[in-house]
């Protein structure tokens, strides 16, 4: 199949495609991809340069494989060479603003796959019996933050074990960089690379069309010599296409320009027409009286955009820090130079991060306006222009912290929280900025992580690392803001840095419960609370409050239970420690003398007590009913309720699982993992707010955990 086809399916009278308007030869590949016609490749590599009308090929090509679109569409005028069959519309995890894992767990949801870890993934599609397709458009466009390279991850992690899974058969829109990884992994009978921009794929006809239906009065275009005469407005559609030299944007920002501006424009002069986005932008700016630099200069904020776009606000102040220079006026008076590149954007609702609008951002939901360019290929070109990249995110950079009301991160634009780490990663300040724990606990996990993990692990300071060892549980647990904090003020006091921890006491946070102390023990089997009598400073005794751990016989400060105490030990849930030390023994975390032993620490200072464990005191079962908090637990989530009124006052979601738990009656909550014992005073004055409680998968580690927006993956 080749561009001549273009020919043939005209003069058989068939109409184009409505969406695409060509690239029949292109339709005609990925229709015999679709239907696995013989001879038809398994993989298919979709690459071009930018603005070369990929994602609109692909938009157009989905519409005919979806069974409910293509009712809307005019099948029977189509060329059937071009017409996928009538299957089920396959699966389209667009790579857009995601991560590698998130990518592949969209996957595993679409599927409803039981795979708890992302090799399981491939393993579980490799056992299918019948073949599944799988559509990923916008690799370029992957990650929540540009500097991360996410694509390449994509490709890596994702795109190139599903090509090579027999029972996928695979269409993805790669950048030109990558294609050629992509496909060098699979054997040649196996993979065929689209290349829009080459010969044989390419169709300036259809380019053509294109143009002429865009210049088209009737279609919306004003009533103009070159868009009311059929003849004139072709001519012109033939002088667009051939000076574009195939690249669609450029054809789509020219005609935009002149339709928006026509005075000044003779559709004769051939010098108006530009060959490149960059010329699009500068015979624009030329064509209505103004330097081409300003037009750039006025557009650089955003190119430099982060997610979605740049609210409208931050426009002129990031304006300014671009240009050196008031760029006031020149806004004011640009508008329309500006206006055929750029286009506003609504924001989601799912920019209401934690869906109780407890932590909602400012502005989210109530009209707020995003702008961004029409096409990151007029991103690149602007950048490009730049004399220093890395010089300007700096500017853009501190112009952004200097927005931040006394530092005061809840008071921040939510834009500024969560993506003042993108521009400071390609400014390379990023280590600078991760110190403020309230940062850590109002950004966006998602892009926070995202960012911290493009910087080598040795340029990160010890809060960063604990950030980074913390995202995955912030980002599967789908926390608030308040939540996040109460993660992180856990793990800052885990990790030895109380300072951090107690910052968080002053943010504005309503935490849950703070920390009082936690040890690094391994092999705990069981906890419960007591107290055991201790001499005060007067030598007088008196009762202390203990937490009793049962650990390993030669754990260092333990004492050994002799077999008469070893009932006397209980968690709260009834658990004895006699029957956990059966489970202890027959594991074999136990010494090789088959005993287990008891380690006291105090309930609330960070400090071991030295006592008789025959003298531990537990509450009694009278004692922990007249207890106001009540507590119940999950493989790895704990929830806290009032038992008045039934309402929960902490959850707590743990990144290793649970091995034991217990409250004390005055409500310290003392719980060991895999990774220790962590005891924390749950403050009940704090409202009700709970993270999803995740459902459980097996076997996941952390780098697994984290998939964001699409949810929990444990």
């Amino acid at each position: 199949m080749s561009a001549s086809t273009e020919g043939n399916a005209r003069a058989a009278g068939y109409a184009p495609h409505p969406y695409v308007g060509g690239r029949t030869a292109v339709l005609r590949a990925l229709a015999a991809w679709r239907m696995r016609w013989p001879g038809a490749p398994r993989v298919i590599v979709l690459t071009g340069n930018p603005g070369s009308g990929r994602s609109r090929l692909l938009t157009g090509f989905l519409m005919m494989c979806d069974p409910e679109y293509r009712k809307q569409l005019p099948m029977d005028d189509l060329d059937p060479a071009t017409v996928p069959p009538d299957l089920p519309a396959p699966a389209v995890p667009s790579a857009a603003g995601r991560t590698a894992a998130q990518v592949l767990w969209l996957l595993a949801d679409h599927f409803e796959l039981a795979a708890g870890r992302t090799e399981d993934v491939f393993a579980e599609l490799a056992a299918r019996d019948e073949p599944v397709t799988i559509v990923v458009p916008d690799v370029d466009q992957a990650g929540p933050v540009r500097a991360a390279e996410e694509a390449t991850r994509v490709v890596r992690e994702v795109l190139t074990p599903l090509a090579a899974t027999e029972t996928v058969q695979l269409l993805a829109d790669v950048p030109r960089e990558l294609a050629t990884e992509l496909a060098g992994a699979l054997p040649a009978s196996q993979v065929q690379v689209i290349d829009l921009d080459a010969p044989e794929w390419a169709d300036p006809k259809g380019l053509v069309l294109h143009a002429e239906t865009a210049l088209d009065a009737g279609s919306g275009a004003p009533e103009l010599p070159y868009t009311t005469d059929p003849a004139a407005r072709r001519a012109l559609a033939e002088a667009l296409a051939a000076r574009a030299a195939g690249n669609r944007l450029t054809v789509q920002l020219a005609v935009q320009s002149l339709l928006m501006q026509p005075e000044g424009f003779d559709p004769a002069d051939a010098s108006q027409l530009p060959t490149n986005v960059g010329e699009a932008l500068d015979l624009h700016a030329r064509r209505l009286g103004a330097d081409p630099q300003t037009l750039r200069l006025m557009l650089a904020p955003l190119a430099f955009a982060e997610g979605d776009g740049l609210p409208v606000q931050l426009l002129g102040t990031l304006a300014n820090a671009v240009a050196g220079r008031d760029m006031s006026q020149d806004l004011a008076d640009g508008m329309l130079l500006a206006a055929p590149f750029i286009q506003p954007v609504e924001p989601s609702p799912e920019d209401d991060e934690d869906g109780t609008g407890e932590d909602a951002e400012a502005g989210a939901g109530d009209g707020r306006t995003l702008l961004r360019l029409m096409h990151p290929a007029l991103a690149e070109e602007i950048r490009s222009g730049l004399p220093d990249v890395r010089d300007t995110q700096t500017r853009i950079a501190m112009a952004l912290l200097e927005e931040v009301p006394q530092q005061d991160w809840a008071q921040a634009d939510p834009y500024i929280r969560d993506h003042l780490a993108a521009h400071t990663l390609e400014a390379g300040l990023l280590p600078q900025l991760l110190t403020d724990p309230g940062l850590f606990a109002h950004a966006d996990p998602v892009i926070l992580r995202a960012a911290i993990e493009a910087v080598p692990l040795e340029q990160l300071g010890a809060p960063a690392r604990t950030y980074l060892r913390t995202a995955p549980l912030l980002t599967r647990s789908q926390a608030s803001a308040t939540l996040r904090a109460a993660f992180l003020e856990s793990a800052f006091v885990e990790d030895g840095l109380a300072p951090y921890a107690e910052a968080l006491h002053t943010r504005g946070f309503r935490l849950p419960w703070r920390t009082l102390w936690s040890v690094p023990l391994a092999g705990v089997r069981a906890v419960t609370t007591g107290s055991v009598a201790a001499a005060g400073e007067d030598g007088t005794a008196v009762s202390r409050s203990v937490a009793a751990l049962l650990v390993p016989e030669g754990t260092p400060g333990s004492r050994t239970l002799p077999d008469a105490a070893d009932g006397a030990v209980a968690s709260q849930d009834g658990t004895a420690a006699g029957e956990d030390a059966g489970a202890v023994n027959g594991d074999g975390a136990a010494a090789a003398g088959g005993r287990t032993a008891l380690l006291l620490h105090d309930l609330r200072a960070p400090e071991y007590v030295d006592a008789d464990p025959s003298q531990v005191v537990q509450p009694s079962e009278e004692d922990r009913a007249a207890a106001p908090l009540g507590f119940s637990r999950g493989a790895d989530y704990l929830r806290v309720w009032a038992r008045a009124d039934r309402r929960i006052v902490a959850a707590l979601v743990s990144d290793s699982p649970v091995t034991d738990a217990d409250l004390s009656p005055d409500g310290v909550l003392v719980v060991a993992t895999e990774r220790g014992v962590t005891a924390r005073q749950i403050l009940v004055a704090a409202p009700p707010a709970a993270p999803s409680v995740p459902a459980q998968r097996t076997g996941t580690t952390d780098a697994d955990a984290s998939h964001g927006l699409e949810g929990d993956h444990s």
